[in-house]
This record gives C-alpha cells, sequence and structure tokens, in this order.
C-alpha cells in the first residue's frame, strides 16, 4: 500500500470533508478538540469535498468546516507553510467567520461558539513543549472566562516525537496518522483498531484514487514544493541585502528590493505604471505582498491585487 499525505489541502479536505467522513471527523474531533473523551456525536459537514473543485479550497483560508451537536461551529486548516502574518491570519479567519453568523437585522442571541483548529507543519510557539495549545478570552490575572464563544486552537505537527510501538491515546493516534501516513506500506493493527482510522488510511489509499485525483495532489504537492523554494530563496536573497557591500539600508527600501526581485523571477519584466504602483505602496503593503506574490499566479493578478490596494 502507498498512502497520500493528509497535510496537502486536497488529502485533508478529501479524507476529513468528504460527505462520507461524518465518523471520521467525530472521531478526530473528539480526541483533539475534546481531550480524547466522546462529546461529539454527530456533526454536519458544511460545503462537504466534491472531485475537481478543491482547486479553489484554499481562497476560504480553511480545509474543512463543520457544525457540531453541541452548537458549536468548527473551522479546521492544514497549514504546510509558515508564511508571514500567518497568526493574524488565522484570527481573522475566525472573528470574520462568526460575525458571518448573522444577517441584517438578527440580534446577537443567533450568534454561536466558534472554534479554528490549525494543524501546522512547522512549530509556532517555541516557549512551549505542548503539542496541542488552546486559547480563548481570558481575564488577565484571574484569568476566568469571558465567554467560551470564541476558540484557537493549534496543532504542533513537529513536536510530535511518538514512534509507532509508542502511541496511547486516540489523539497520539489521529496525529500520527497526519505526520507518518505516507511513510506506512500496510495498515499497522495499531491503528487499525480504531475504524476511522482505518477508513481515514483506506480514503488516503492511493490506489483508490482516480487518475484526475492523483494529477491534481502531484499539481498540488509541485506548488508547495515550489512555494517552499521561493520562501527559502528569498529569505536568502533578504539576509544578501542586508549585507550588501555593507549598506546601512532601511527596512522599507531591503523589503522593496526583495519585492521587486521576487516579482521580476516569477513575472520578467512588468509595465512602469505597475512599477511605479509598487514603489508607492507602504511598508506594511510591500510586507502583504512579499508573501501573496507566491499566490498571484498571473500578471493580471498582480494588477487586480494592486487595484484592490487603491480601493482601501
Amino acid at each position: 500500500m502507498k498512502f497520500i499525505s493528509p497535510k496537502t489541502d486536497f488529502a485533508f479536505k478529501k479524507i476529513f470533508g468528504s460527505i462520507h467522513s461524518q465518523n471520521i471527523l467525530i472521531s478526530f474531533l473528539n480526541a483533539i478538540v475534546y481531550d480524547n473523551q466522546n462529546i461529539i456525536q454527530s456533526l454536519t459537514i458544511i460545503n462537504p469535498y466534491n472531485p475537481g473543485f478543491t482547486n479553489t479550497i484554499k481562497e476560504t483560508y480553511f480545509d474543512v468546516k463543520a457544525f457540531l451537536d453541541n452548537g458549536s461551529t468548527v473551522i479546521i486548516e492544514m497549514q504546510v507553510l509558515n508564511v508571514e502574518e500567518f497568526e493574524k491570519r488565522v484570527i481573522y479567519n475566525l472573528a470574520k467567520a462568526y460575525g458571518n453568523q448573522l444577517d441584517s437585522g438578527q440580534g446577537y442571541m443567533m450568534l454561536q461558539p466558534f472554534i479554528a483548529l490549525t494543524i501546522a507543519d512547522f512549530v509556532l510557539f517555541e516557549k512551549t513543549e505542548k503539542m496541542i495549545t488552546k486559547f480563548g478570552l481570558k481575564e488577565e490575572t484571574e484569568l476566568f472566562n469571558y465567554q467560551d464563544e470564541l476558540t484557537l486552537m493549534f496543532v504542533e505537527l513537529p513536536k510530535f516525537k511518538k514512534e509507532l510501538s509508542a502511541l496511547e491515546t486516540l489523539s497520539d493516534k489521529w496525529i500520527y496518522f497526519l505526520s507518518s501516513a505516507p511513510n506506512l506500506e500496510v495498515i499497522p493493527e495499531s491503528l487499525e483498531s480504531v475504524s476511522e482510522i482505518e477508513a481515514a488510511l483506506n480514503i488516503a489509499n492511493k490506489a483508490n484514487l482516480s487518475n484526475e485525483e492523483l494529477e491534481e495532489l502531484e499539481q498540488e504537492e509541485k506548488s508547495i514544493r515550489d512555494k517552499k523554494g521561493q520562501i527559502s530563496l528569498a529569505r536568502m536573497e533578504g539576509r544578501e541585502i542586508g549585507l550588501e557591500e555593507g549598506k546601512e539600508i532601511g527596512r522599507e527600501q531591503g523589503i522593496g528590493i526583495l519585492v521587486k526581485r521576487q516579482i521580476s523571477r516569477k513575472f520578467g519584466e512588468i509595465a512602469p505604471e505597475l512599477q511605479n504602483q509598487i514603489e508607492q505602496l507602504s511598508l506594511e503593503k510591500l510586507d502583504i505582498l512579499g508573501d501573496e506574490i507566491f499566490d498571484l499566479a498571473t500578471i493580471v493578478d498582480l494588477e487586480n491585487w494592486l487595484a484592490n490596494q487603491k480601493s482601501r
């Protein structure tokens, strides 16, 4: 057997977000969000995965959304790349999803709790060895809850060090699945004993994917490799700019030079009017463009991005 990595948007949504994934997602959420307790009995997956439509998944910046039987809604994102201002994006998406519950004229009593669960394939919080962290709204010194309306949870996969033989809890087994599925050649007995994980592995079995799905998966994996390479190169060039000929240059000038290099490498020579628009961007917007340039596929996307900045 050969299993695909659950870390890609395509695979994660297919495994946890399809119309047949309810039991898989219930087991996963009870393990991760509810600390291995059997709290959730049923849920409804919102906008479930459909083959052929996954190329637009990341426009929403979460991979799976579900309404739980306790009244909460959970949004789950699998994030492979540690991009700039990622933590702010997580907060923004949670706040936006929470606020979007109300239509014009509806009262605040209609609001239901939201949970944002982020699975990161990188270390976010170096100050703690905890792999699963949970944040809410609490009083600063006495730490009592304001309300349990908004919850941020993170799983940092690189902090998971257990081998297959050391897995104990349901959360151990699910995190091992996320981290190590591509390294398996058979379904191990300890994972097979959990029917939902066995089902997830069967979905992740390459032999069960169509040619179209395999092609889409390959394209996404290639895109991730390319973006990792671009980010690594950009960081290296950023260091070089700071050291170039021993000059002391300002942060804004350095970021401007770096962004122009990235744009030139991706799109070639651009029109003078676009060049002028980029030079007029603030430091904050240059920072944002330096991050989002990897998601702009064409020069038209760049033109639209710059036009949107003017309207803000």
